[in-house]
């Protein structure tokens, strides 16, 4: 069979099972040569673990797997390549401290045994790969010296370089400039049209039309649909998503509700655990009612922001002023007191502890209360009875309050999360990159929790590298590169492509 015509990759009637949960009932899903094919669902519908399948990372409880009509059996990542499948995770894979052409070469069979002389061989080679696909980097630069972009391109040039004819990327978007995004799919369309099989996992209705040939939408475990992109459209997607009418867009005209400043950042110098210099004399402040949005590309001091408003990092010069009272400098404790609610970006690694209950987990920043323990004993009955009605008032579904949360959806996971931080009444809510990773119907969760605070006279200090959900939420846009607020814009003047070029860096031409 021409690799240009029918089906280069499919996997029939797939079941994968753990444990007694089934992840995959039966699925069927196809891939054509020269196409880009997106593949759409909820968190927890299966699609993840459907692409973990055809990398190599799980094996198929039962079902086939062809590959240019041939059965195939695809034990490892390393039988995966061998058949010219790649995947490109949307949380890189790549050692920090050795350059590009060493992270791409990496695992070849005695490559560090060779001289100088190969390694720039291999360079040169690396760079031509790169540039005919048009995704450049500095091949000799170590990778923590590279921009997220470029480090994701570095992921995608390491497929192609290992003989990948079908690349699978995981929500390849998530950490781009707008500019990027571009760039990735006039990228994703050159390999298309070489005769590639590209499979895309996104949650960002937008993009698959934009971008996707066809579409397979799968929902609890089972495939739903599959079409060309011509034949439907987002709501129809949503839907079929989610199996339910209705995610329908917020209007942008909303009721003014700001009040007085809450927050107030005045000259705030921090500095990275290596000494360099990641918070430049930050000035800004967030009122009562309002949701400031924080847009930049990951690296530029937003991580470290969230840090020092929520008492995890020190800074060393300026103040911060909340409520009317100055804010004790590095205190987590004198924050959540103060009113500060943290909605952190990685919710599993600094958020929640994946090996407890949902129980434990909602106790965390309030188990020193009287309401929660007394004579330092926690009130067992009522703090369960207590979790019972809050996972019941945030819909968080769960096998029951004992039991593990890493088993839980990310969707739910993050619902556990707020429910935590909302409980407590906060003045201010710090939200990381809230919807990262999550479905439509999740993604429409959190953005109506965060716009409830807001309508209730609270702050709300949302960091996303996300620009459509900034422009979505935010009253007001704070612009960060380089540690600096080089944008602080209006909701009424925002403007895509004007932000876009801020968080590039690209002031004077913004200008």
């Amino acid at each position: 069979m021409n690799k240009t015509e029918g089906y280069s990759v499919e996997m029939i009637q797939i079941v994968k099972q753990f444990g007694s949960v089934i992840a995959n009932d039966h699925v069927d899903f196809r891939a054509k040569a020269g196409e880009i094919h997106a593949l759409l669902g909820e968190n927890g519908a299966g699609k993840s673990t459907m692409m973990c399948m055809l990398s190599g990372v799980y094996r198929p409880t039962s079902g086939d797997i062809r590959i240019h009509g041939e059965k195939v059996r695809i034990r490892s990542p390393k039988d995966a390549m061998k058949l010219g499948v790649g995947m490109v995770f949307q949380n890189f894979r790549l050692v920090q401290t050795l350059t590009a052409t060493e992270n791409i070469v990496l695992g070849e069979s005695s490559s560090f045994w060779r001289g100088p002389r190969w390694l720039a061989k291999k360079s040169e080679e690396i760079e031509a790969i790169s540039k005919h696909f048009g995704l450049p980097f500095p091949v000799n630069r170590p990778i923590w010296q590279l921009s997220v972009g470029e480090q994701q391109r570095v992921e995608i040039v390491k497929t192609l370089y290992r003989g990948a004819d079908f690349i699978i990327l995981d929500e390849p978007t998530s950490v781009l400039t707008p500019g990027e995004v571009d760039q990735l799919f006039e990228t994703l369309d050159r390999m298309k049209k070489e005769g590639k099989t590209v499979i895309m996992t996104t949650h960002k209705l937008k993009e698959v039309m934009f971008a996707s040939d066809h579409i397979s939408v799968m929902r609890k475990g089972k495939m739903i649909a599959t079409m060309a992109k011509t034949e439907t459209n987002e709501r129809d997607l949503a839907q079929l998503m989610v199996g339910q009418e209705g995610i329908e867009s917020r209007s942008v005209v909303r009721e003014k509700t700001q009040g007085n400043p809450m927050l107030v950042v005045n000259g705030l110098d921090v500095y990275a655990d290596h000494g360099r210099k990641v918070l430049d004399g930050l000035y800004f402040q967030v009122s009562e009612g309002e949701i400031v949005g924080v847009a930049g590309v990951s690296g530029n001091g937003q991580k470290e922001l969230a840090e020092v408003l929520t008492g995890l990092r020190a800074w060393k010069q300026g103040d911060v002023r909340f409520d009317g009272k100055e804010l004790c400098n590095g205190s987590v404790r004198a924050a959540i007191q103060l009113g500060i609610a943290h909605v952190p970006e990685n919710r599993m690694r600094s958020g929640l502890a994946g090996s407890l209950g949902s129980v434990d987990n909602l106790l965390f920043k309030t188990y020193r209360s009287l309401e929660r323990s007394r004579f330092g004993l926690l009130r067992t009955g009522s703090n369960r009875s207590w979790s019972q009605k809050l996972i019941e008032l945030f819909d968080v579904r769960t096998s029951g309050i004992d039991a593990p949360i890493q088993f839980m959806s990310g969707g739910n996971q993050q619902k556990l999360l707020f429910a935590r931080e909302i409980d407590q009444g906060p003045k201010l809510m710090i939200a990381v990159h809230p919807t990262q990773g999550l479905d439509v119907g999740a993604t429409a969760v959190v953005h109506d929790l965060l716009e409830d605070l807001r309508k209730k006279g609270r702050s709300v200090l949302l960091i996303s590298e996300d620009l459509d959900e900034v422009l979505h939420l935010a009253d007001r846009i704070l612009v960060m590169y380089g540690g600096r607020i080089v944008g602080n814009i209006p909701r009424e003047e925002a403007n895509r492509e004007y932000i876009g070029m801020l968080m590039a860096g690209s002031e004077e031409d913004a200008g």
